[in-house]
């Protein structure tokens, strides 16, 4: 799994701690984004975003996450919501700390040493300005991660309390766009003319190997069961169990153990 790159510095206290609670599942999951975005309905680019810190999650894809992961929402849910007080005011800040790098210059003072004169914005403005620029950012910041925090543990009181005396409130939230579920497959093994066969790809040996999808997956997948080592489910997702089995398969055969299925491991698996 490859390394998650860095956080944008002025994210919100609450949204990065969304975006590394989501990184934390997708990581534990071992879904590679093509995965993801077959399981939750959204494309690899916005997952992408979605973890880099570049966008805030829509609600039902924190859902979808959450689903396929087996893990409660409430509280991916409850740190959202907070994120969505305070999205909004990341540009604003970035925007800010910009014009105060280009448009101030930081004093710094020498002992024994005069500047040799006024700069041109020292000149254009009071010196009180550059402090009444930086005073008030630096308290609304506080007062923006203190409120956040706040109305975290608000919620989460909340639905604690809630939790015990209307459980239905919490578990029947609407979604405005339902995601179609993955296909299903069917093993029917059968034989002929020497060969085995499990009637999803009309017999295509495609080369195939970890992160892809779809019937040829699945006739794999079937087949490896058929050989008496199991890949998992028969879902078509060239996870991590199905990489195990076929180089399981591989080894037992005799053939080069990459966990790729290509030529000489669909004729061993068919033979």
């Amino acid at each position: 799994m490859p390394r998650s790159k860095p956080l944008p510095a002025e994210l919100d206290p609450s949204a990065r701690q969304l975006v590394n609670d989501l990184r934390r599942l997708r990581d534990h999951s071992e879904l590679t984004m093509r995965q993801l975005a077959t399981k939750t309905g959204y494309s690899a680019k916005s997952w992408e975003r979605y973890l880099g810190g570049a966008a805030l999650p829509p609600r039902e894809a924190v859902e979808a996450l959450a689903r396929i992961t087996g893990t409660d929402p409430v509280t991916l849910l409850a740190l959202r919501e907070v994120a969505v007080e305070t999205w909004g005011s990341r540009g604003a800040r970035a925007g800010e700390r910009r014009e105060q790098a280009g448009g101030e210059q930081i004093e710094v003072e020498q002992a024994g040493v005069e500047q040799a004169g006024p700069t041109r914005e020292e000149r254009s403005a009071p010196e009180p300005r550059a402090a009444a620029t930086r005073f008030p950012h630096l308290a609304l910041t506080a007062g923006v991660a203190a409120l956040a925090v706040a109305l975290l543990s608000a919620l989460l009181l909340v639905l604690r309390l809630d939790d015990d005396a209307t459980p239905a409130v919490i578990t029947a939230a609407p979604r405005s766009a339902a995601t179609s579920p993955p296909p299903s497959y069917t093993c029917h093994i059968t034989r002929s003319k020497g060969r085995w066969w499990a009637g999803i790809n009309k017999g295509r040996n495609t080369e195939i190997g970890y992160g892809d999808s779809g019937a040829d997956v699945a006739e794999a997948q079937c087949l490896l069961r058929r050989a008496g080592i199991s890949p998992g489910g028969i879902d078509g997702m060239f996870g991590p169990l199905t990489l195990r089995a076929a180089k399981a398969f591989q080894q037992r055969e005799g053939l080069t153990v990459d966990g790729m299925l290509g030529p000489h491991s669909w004729k061993a698996l068919r033979g």
